[in-house]
């Protein structure tokens, strides 16, 4: 749960703590898609394709979705993170701080360094002594209770149509790798690069390998990954709502911005990048905070956060 929504809205050039997360990520997803291939009976679902969007067939292009109100909406690592309370790995005062934290960081855009560590040990030490083949099965458990229901069927259709033209398709996200494995299997993905939590015979330590796979780290991921797979990245594509991916989708020929928001709409439209929204009325009100959906606790922490980031303006 190394992840936990660290969503950082300054950009900045890669570190070598990026690299190193990118680099581990790509492994992790490497490995992760061969177990998917082996676990595949058949061909997914046959999805409505969006008719203005062809995909010709080319081994040498591959895509990578964001998964955050890219792929489902709302935040996977918060979902993940009910699912967990739910089997009382942790207690009501943590879910709290773990709903402001996701409301800070989402609402008020302040990267503070602080804030942010101290969001990234309380992650890690949810999970630190279990065992990874726990988390994957739990993570199984969370999928049918949380997320499933939340995946845009839109996002899913462009997904769809990469895999029916014989192309790979990757989730890129900064929820922990396990997680969003779990999710492109799910989906019939090919797998996914997410955070890597460090792990010693199959028990988590509680620190991360690298960073968080956000901003910067998710665009070095996608760089290591193309190259092992050996794919041409002017020929590949991307898609995301958020400015802080505008590294990875400045990366690949074919950038998309699916439920941008503002800052990478208007990225967008200057450089004539291709946009799809499939939010309507209301969903698209909530966008900024639908993972509070069903969790009182947010609500205070999201107010609370709007609150405080005015009297700092």
């Amino acid at each position: 749960m190394a992840a936990l929504g660290w969503l950082t809205p300054r950009r900045r050039s890669a570190t070598a703590r990026s690299v190193l997360a990118g680099e581990a990520s790509a492994e992790a997803a490497r490995k992760s898609s061969q177990e998917l291939e082996e676990l595949a009976e058949a061909a997914p679902d046959e999805q409505d394709q969006e008719p203005e969007f062809p995909v010709v067939g080319d081994d040498k292009a591959a895509a990578f979705f964001d998964l955050d109100n890219t792929v489902m909406q709302g935040a996977a690592i918060f979902h993940f993170g009910r699912g967990l309370y739910k089997r009382k790995f942790f207690e009501r005062q943590e879910l709290a701080r773990f709903a402001w934290q996701q409301a800070w960081f989402r609402l008020a855009g302040v990267e503070d360094p602080e804030h942010m560590q101290d969001a990234r040990d309380s992650a890690l030490s949810i999970v630190k002594g279990h065992r990874v083949a726990e988390l994957m099965s739990i993570g199984e458990e969370i999928y049918d209770e949380y997320m499933a229901e939340r995946i845009w069927p839109g996002t899913r259709a462009l997904a769809q149509a990469h895999l029916d033209a014989g192309q790979k398709v990757w989730l890129v996200t900064a929820a922990p790798v396990e997680i969003a494995t779990v999710i492109a299997r799910r989906l019939g993905l090919t797998g996914a690069l997410g955070t890597v939590a460090e792990s010693m015979t199959g028990i988590y330590t509680g620190k991360l390998v690298g960073e968080p796979l956000h901003g910067p780290a998710k665009a070095e991921a996608v760089r290591a990954l193309a190259g092992a797979e050996g794919l041409d990245l002017a020929r590949c594509a991307a898609y995301s709502d958020s400015h802080n991916d505008i590294p990875m989708l400045s990366l690949v020929g074919h950038p998309y911005a699916i439920n941008p928001d503002a800052k990478l709409r208007k990225h967008a439209r200057e450089r004539d990048w291709r946009l799809r929204d499939y939010r309507t009325g209301r969903k698209a009100a909530k966008v900024g905070i639908p993972a509070a959906a069903g969790v009182g606790a947010i609500a205070g922490g999201t107010a609370a956060a709007i609150a405080l980031h005015r009297r700092r303006h």
